[in-house]
């Protein structure tokens, strides 16, 4: 486990790595409230919350999908900027494929297997992307405009 500060005057950027294990995510969530107080006006509470919701989600997915029973870390990036908050996790697992793009999927299948998370991010966030890395595993990013 392990975290970095950056900041330059125009981006704070946090990076924290975490084993990929429910119990952890909460170490996601409390870097986020952090790095959300870096702001010179602070964010309202019921924007943080949404934050919390989609970034829980987006762990969720990693440690749920990406390597099975295996050992693994998730590493989530925040970058605040003056008007907006990014926010990735990245993972180097097996990755998951939307539960929509599947042939034959059906609403309840998105329920059972982690689409209605997906659908929280979609909804919360101002622009979200799911995309398989080249090295392998996912990256969920999602972006929150704050002015």
């Amino acid at each position: 486990m392990g975290a970095s500060v950056v900041g330059n005057g125009h981006v704070q950027a946090i990076r924290l790595t975490i084993p990929a294990k429910p119990e952890y995510i909460t170490l996601g969530r409390l870097a986020l409230t952090g790095i959300a107080r870096l702001r010179q006006e602070p964010l309202r509470q019921e924007v943080l919350g949404d934050l919390k919701l989609a970034l829980t989600e987006a762990c969720t997915n990693s440690v749920r999908h990406a390597y099975g029973d295996g050992e693994g870390m998730v590493e989530i990036l925040y970058e605040l900027y003056e008007d907006r908050l990014v926010v990735e996790v990245v993972d180097e697992g097996g990755g998951f494929e939307r539960p929509s793009t599947r042939h034959g999927a059906t609403a309840e299948d998105e329920l059972s297997e982690g689409g209605l998370g997906i659908a929280i991010i979609e909804a919360l966030a101002d622009e979200f992307e799911i995309r398989d890395r080249a090295q392998g595993g996912s990256s969920l990013r999602f972006v929150k405009h704050l002015a």
